[in-house]
């Protein structure tokens, strides 16, 4: 299966509770990449990777990871993921070192060494307990759990949410070695990031791919390359907007002066306004737009 192009495939995913939905949640994370899952908090991205991996139940669709359903292959595919969730579900009042060899024992698969050698990049003592740790140290923590068992694909729910900038970008340093590493005689296995997070600054920098999730609703799936070349900020002169010229934006902003607006037509855009400012946008401005517009419909 190993030349299968998708590391994780979700279809049809449907599960409700109190009034919130997934509906008809339908994605895949291609191999080789670091796939951002984006939204403003409340969209739905935590009960999706919750229930992507079996931590609370579907209603109906379909996940497939390395090409096998999850739900009968549930213990060798967890053997090849590591998950970084945002409660950690440690023991405050063990140390690192016990609360590790809680968890070791679960994976065929873990690695002392490895272990060891995250502890140290981190700076981690290993007989520290777990309530001593600050908010940092615990996402290093869990991420050196959770790449400490050979795994290929890794599931990481706002890992870096509260934390400092410092912290985040060692965070996002150690997700760009592990796309880059592969361990001799694993070549041709395929590796993964699925890191979902609103902080979508943390992804301008490293993600490949992007998928929305909006009110419980895929929105988008796309290369955030070709996102990012396709929308354009515009800044203009307020008098040139009319109504022949206004559709062209989303979420437009006006001032005495001046607008700025986000616009999939950047060459319209110019044939109708030639001196207005065009800027490259950032996955936040992108995001907004989109959550603007289903505003705007509602």
């Amino acid at each position: 299966w190993h030349d299968m192009k998708n590391i994780l495939e979700v279809s049809g995913l449907n599960k409700s509770y109190g009034n919130f939905a997934l509906q008809d949640v339908t994605f895949s994370l291609p191999e080789g990449c670091i796939t951002g899952f984006i939204g403003v908090n409340g969209a739905g991205k935590t009960t999706t990777l919750r229930t992507l991996l079996g931590l609370t139940g579907k209603e109906s669709g379909d996940i497939r990871i390395f090409g096998m359903d999850m739900s009968g292959h549930e213990r060798q595919i967890k053997e090849s993921i590591g998950i970084v969730l945002d409660d950690g579900g440690f023991y405050e009042e063990l140390t690192l070192a016990e609360m590790k060899n809680a968890i070791a024992p679960a994976y065929s698969t873990w690695c002392e060494a490895d272990f060891r050698e995250y502890m140290d990049r981190f700076s981690l003592n290993p007989r520290q307990t777990i309530n001593t740790l600050s908010k940092g140290m615990r996402a290093k923590y869990a991420l050196a759990l959770a790449l400490s068992h050979k795994a290929r694909l890794l599931i990481m729910d706002e890992p870096t949410s509260g934390l400092d900038p410092l912290v985040r970008s060692q965070i996002l340093t150690v997700l760009t070695d592990f796309m880059a590493q592969s361990r001799p005689g694993e070549e041709h296995l395929p590796r993964g990031v699925f890191f979902s997070t609103h902080i979508t600054s943390d992804l301008d920098k490293i993600a490949d791919m992007l998928v929305m999730i909006d009110d419980g609703r895929i929105l988008f799936q796309e290369e955030k390359d070709t996102l990012l070349e396709r929308w354009r900020i515009v800044k203009g002169d307020r008098a040139k907007l009319d109504m022949g010229n206004r559709e062209l934006f989303f979420g437009l902003e006006e001032t005495a002066y001046g607008f700025t607006g986000i616009t999939q037509q950047p060459n319209r855009v110019l044939t109708a306004m030639p001196d207005a400012i065009l800027e490259r946008p950032s996955i936040e401005d992108i995001m907004l737009a989109h959550i603007h517009t289903r505003q705007a419909k509602a």
